[in-house]
């Protein structure tokens, strides 16, 4: 009989590990230059241990594409790092980043799981796991002792079990045309919407000071307004509920103007949260119960793809973009 780990891979298995060997390599890139620049010796130990395990990952993602014959991808590494230039962030920021994106590798992963059916890639993706669990909460902790991270809004405990009973409830208009208040799970949905696009203003920021070419600067500077123009709205909508919004972040970009990492990196990464935030987005539509919520997150997650799109056009105009594994083109090859 033979064993598993030694049948073919399949067209999701290829396609789940390259993209998994462009995100992990790039985080991997963009950490290590945080972790050089960082001053506090903790925050450093934090972004150290990260790079070295994601490292680990990355390597063995290029042993599995080797063994199968597959090309590897280029990917990110040190050639899209200018580690002569000064930090473009400050070291709260380089922490607040790496949360976010534990976040995000968190749950890729657990989704990349339940696309294998090769055991040795089902334990590959498992393995990342902790990793990024680890990760998420040594961060949450270091920005919790440093004062920093803000909690969502504390709200009364339920003392009885509820049923909606009005009709009006999912559409959030109350009597004499008010608003019916957030509920706890809406509440929770806006404020990680706010969170994102708070570290994703300061991001932009940095990017549109230090990019080489002008209409990627023009780009940034495009992302770093609709990040604005999301938490302004949604910091409304909180304030109409009497929830104040969060004010007291901390985390920001520097005054350099020296390229930190290559156009071809931000606009990756940049690329890849824009993804990210869609997601995000229609998980908030998909728990949010009141119809203005549905529209203003559809708004928003609309507004991600045609910036996302936008970006991948621009990355393609300057060959920066890879191209994922392909599935034949069986008319093609009957016409040659």
């Amino acid at each position: 009989m033979t064993n598993i780990t030694e049948t073919k891979i399949t067209s999701g298995e290829i396609g789940i590990l390259w993209l998994s060997y462009l995100t992990k390599s790039l985080f991997t890139t963009i950490i290590g230059s945080f972790a050089q620049k960082t001053t506090d010796q903790k925050a450093k130990d934090i972004l150290n241990n990260y790079a070295k395990d994601k490292e680990a990952l990355v390597a063995e993602i290029k042993r599995t594409f080797e063994n199968e014959k597959a090309v590897v991808p280029i990917a990110f590494d040190g050639r899209d790092v200018f580690n002569d230039a000064p930090g473009l962030f400050d070291d709260i920021f380089h922490i607040m980043f790496l949360r976010t994106i534990s976040k995000i590798t968190l749950g890729f992963n657990a989704v990349h799981i339940g696309m294998s059916y090769r055991k040795d890639i089902q334990d590959f993706f498992a393995n990342t796991i902790p990793v990024s669990k680890n990760t998420y909460n040594a961060c949450t902790d270091y920005l919790t002792e440093q004062g920093v991270l803000v909690r969502p809004p504390y709200v009364s405990m339920p003392k009885a079990v509820e049923f909606i009973e009005d009709k009006e409830y999912m559409s959030g208009i109350q009597l004499m045309g008010k608003k019916r208040a957030l509920n706890a799970l809406e509440v929770s949905y806006i404020f990680q919407l706010i969170e994102s696009n708070v570290l994703g203003m300061q991001l932009m920021t940095g990017f549109a000071q230090t990019a080489k070419e002008s209409e990627v600067r023009d780009y940034f500077v495009k992302g770093k307004e609709l990040a604005k123009q999301t938490i302004s709205d949604f910091s409304n909508i909180l304030l109409q509920s009497d929830i104040q919004p969060p004010t007291t972040w901390a985390g920001k970009a520097t005054d350099s103007i020296l390229p930190a990492f290559s156009d071809k990196l931000m606009m990756f990464l940049t690329n890849t949260l824009s993804n990210y935030s869609m997601g995000s987005s229609g998980f908030g539509m998909s728990y949010s119960m009141r119809s203005d919520l549905v529209v203003k997150m559809g708004a928003v997650a609309k507004d991600n793809l045609q910036y996302a799109r936008e970006g991948g056009k621009l990355m393609i105009k300057h060959k920066w973009l890879e191209e994922p594994p392909q599935m034949e083109d069986r008319n093609q090859l009957i016409n040659s």
